[in-house]
């Protein structure tokens, strides 16, 4: 009563504000509950469908797409899954799990890799688990290599007037340290694990894509390629968009030439953050959270 009578305005700023939450909320739920992503109603899915897992900027985290992979891999309404690709690579870790996780579902159900805009480096190294790899003529793909940075604040801190005492176990310890530059030593020890790392990418190539190591090896340099170029080179099996992919996926998968595959998206819950938040501001928090140096199957002309 008091707030009615002091403040008529703001209770009402509260009752509007109660109202549209709820609205909302009862919408969401409504949506996530009978839709797919697609809008197709998931109760009504056909028997010969084709999942769509999107692979999409930055690789940070491979669990969600571990899942997703793992859900249509188990579901008997989808025929084939199309691994819809557009990164330009990112962590070491992550990007071999997804691979690996590829390359198992593959081996239960065909997965067909469709190229983006951009399919590089970690993006690449994710598609060659499938069963045939789709890209546009000017799709970016390649950048097959490893890269982690160091920044070297030395001068700032010395302006500012910034000191760190250091106690540590080894001469090693250390390493990448951003208030001196990098020693000889420590050069050579990141060389070796980059060396190492770029290795298993070179032969995993070698090995889903039958070419000869020697090749590999030699467009392994961090170049990037056109789609066209890839399939000149072997690196991928066919030119084509995301409808040609689609299709290949449905023949693999068995579908009868007379159906039109019904495409199975991922269940999407919007959330209350997705109504009121865009990607970019969020894309832009990440990048400031993400302060360590990373090891990286990343082409760095996109961040």
């Amino acid at each position: 009563m008091q707030l009615r009578r002091q403040h008529p305005v703001l209770l009402g700023l509260f009752i509007l504000a109660g109202i549209f939450f709820l609205f909302a909320g009862g919408i969401s739920l409504l949506v996530s509950s009978l839709t797919s992503r697609n809008g197709t109603a998931a109760l009504f899915s056909s028997t010969n469908g084709i999942g769509v897992v999107e692979l999409k900027g930055l690789i940070t985290s491979p669990e969600e797409t571990i899942a997703i992979l793992t859900d249509f891999r188990r579901n008997d309404k989808i025929r084939a899954i199309v691994l819809r690709v557009d990164s330009p690579g990112g962590a070491v870790g992550a990007a071999q799990e997804i691979y690996a996780e590829v390359r198992r579902t593959n081996k239960v159900k065909p997965v067909i890799a469709s190229m983006g805009s951009v399919a590089a480096s970690g993006g690449y190294y994710a598609a060659i688990g499938a069963a045939r790899i789709f890209a546009s003529p000017g799709t970016i793909t390649g950048s097959i290599g490893v890269i982690v940075k160091f920044a070297n604040l030395k001068e700032l801190f010395a302006k500012i007037g910034y000191k760190s005492d250091v106690v540590k176990s080894g001469a090693l310890k250390d390493i990448g340290a951003t208030n001196r530059p990098m020693s000889p030593a420590e050069r050579a020890l990141l060389q070796g694990v980059v060396d190492s790392i770029h290795s298993q990418f070179v032969l995993d190539v070698v090995e889903q894509r039958a070419l000869p190591e020697k090749k590999v090896r030699e467009l392994a340099d961090g170049r990037i390629f056109s789609g066209q170029q890839a399939l000149e080179l072997g690196m991928i099996d066919e030119l084509g968009n995301f409808t040609d992919a689609v299709l290949a996926a449905a023949r693999l998968g068995g579908v009868p030439g007379n159906e039109t595959p019904e495409l199975i998206y991922p269940e999407h819950r919007t959330t209350l953050l997705d109504l009121i938040a865009t990607k970019t501001p969020l894309k832009i928090l990440d990048s400031i959270l993400q302060t360590q140096p990373v090891l990286a199957y990343q082409w760095t002309g996109i961040q």
